[in-house]
């Protein structure tokens, strides 16, 4: 898929945006309607090298299994996400969150998304129709964040990490 951009205002501090972005288990309170299922690759779900596993929701999707990992990390105006998907995890997927401050002290909001089909028919069902609803999707899930971060509602379920507590620190009971 060509490198599809979604930009989106929102009325908060580049920083509070910047800092809900960085924590990989609040992915799923915006993107639960086609992202579903998110589970954390690790403890620690915020910053550089944290990442969740999901399953997208895309027409003849039969593999929806997709993963993605933060691979950069500039704070505030700059989270740079890489992962994989589809059959094998075979496609590449990358997701690029760009902020900027605008006039008023809110957030400019672009993000940037790409995917990379290995096989013909993998690019043949991309463009289908797994481009556009994929397209649409992340433009729902921007609208959702910006009603998060400004009202705080339309709040989705958070992601957990499987199997529950590891630390004593956490919650693990004896």
């Amino acid at each position: 898929m060509q490198p599809c951009t979604i930009s989106r205002k929102i009325d908060r501090p580049i920083g509070s945006v910047f800092e809900y972005l960085s924590d990989v288990a609040n992915y799923s309170e915006f993107t639960e309607h086609f992202l579903a299922d998110w589970r954390m690759t690790r403890e620690e779900t915020f910053g550089l090298g944290a990442g969740g596993r999901f399953r997208e929701d895309l027409p003849f999707a039969r593999f929806g299994w997709g993963d993605m990992a933060i691979v950069e990390y500039d704070a505030p105006a700059l989270i740079v996400l890489a992962g994989r998907s589809g059959k094998y995890n075979r496609n590449r997927t990358l997701t690029v969150f760009q902020l900027s401050e605008d006039a008023n002290g809110g957030t400019d909001l672009d993000l940037t998304i790409e995917t990379n089909p290995v096989l013909p028919s993998d690019k043949f069902l991309e463009a289908l129709a797994q481009n556009r609803a994929r397209k649409r999707g992340w433009k729902k899930s921007l609208k959702r964040l910006a009603a998060i971060l400004e009202h705080d509602r339309k709040r989705g379920p958070r992601a957990t990490i499987a199997g529950g507590a590891r630390k004593p620190a956490t919650g693990l009971r004896a």
